[in-house]
């Protein structure tokens, strides 16, 4: 599987659940029913690399703002999230994490940031079709900390500078 095919999935999979993750991680699973195990893991390799790519402090940040707030796991189901709103936002908010506040047309803090079930997807339909858990992928583990400079949360003045177009839209918690 290219990259092309499995962002064409990730896409596919949240047009048919009209944006709701619950609903695009079932799709996805159901999607991944449909290829070869191999294929299952190909995804699954994507799928983790974009995660790791996204463990950075400026993204988390941003998560926080868009949040309200976002611990550890949070953001772990943010990254989750972000790979399933596809390359485009994907992309762009890892080029400028405050972009998220144009690429988003609708944001529910409710519903939308968590999609912890999206990163258990090719597991679920690997399992379902081999009867056995997944071997190690073969790629390198996440950094032990986040890239780049740490963010201080707990500085609303500082979010504000550095995610000025979030914190106008979406508000920062003091």
């Amino acid at each position: 599987m290219d990259e092309t095919e499995f962002w064409e999935i990730v896409d596919s999979t949240r047009e048919a659940a009209e944006g709701d993750p619950e609903d695009h991680a079932e799709l996805l699973v159901d999607r991944l029913l449909q290829l070869d195990p191999d294929a299952v893991l190909d995804f699954a390799r994507h799928f983790e690399s974009r995660y790791n790519r996204a463990y950075r402090w400026d993204l988390w940040g941003a998560a926080y703002v868009l949040l309200g707030g976002a611990s550890d796991d949070a953001f772990d189901f943010f990254r989750c999230w972000l790979i399933g709103q596809g390359r485009e936002v994907f992309e762009g908010a890892l080029h400028d994490p405050d972009s998220l506040a144009e690429s988003l047309r609708e944001f529910d803090e409710e519903v939308d940031g968590d999609g912890e079930e999206l990163g258990y997807a090719a597991d679920e339909a690997y399992e379902e079709l081999t009867g056995a858990v997944a071997a190690d992928l073969g790629i390198p583990p996440a950094p032990a900390e986040p890239e780049g400079a740490p963010v201080n949360f707990e500085d609303a003045g500082l979010l504000t500078q550095l995610y000025p177009r979030l914190a106008e839209r979406f508000g920062v918690a003091p």
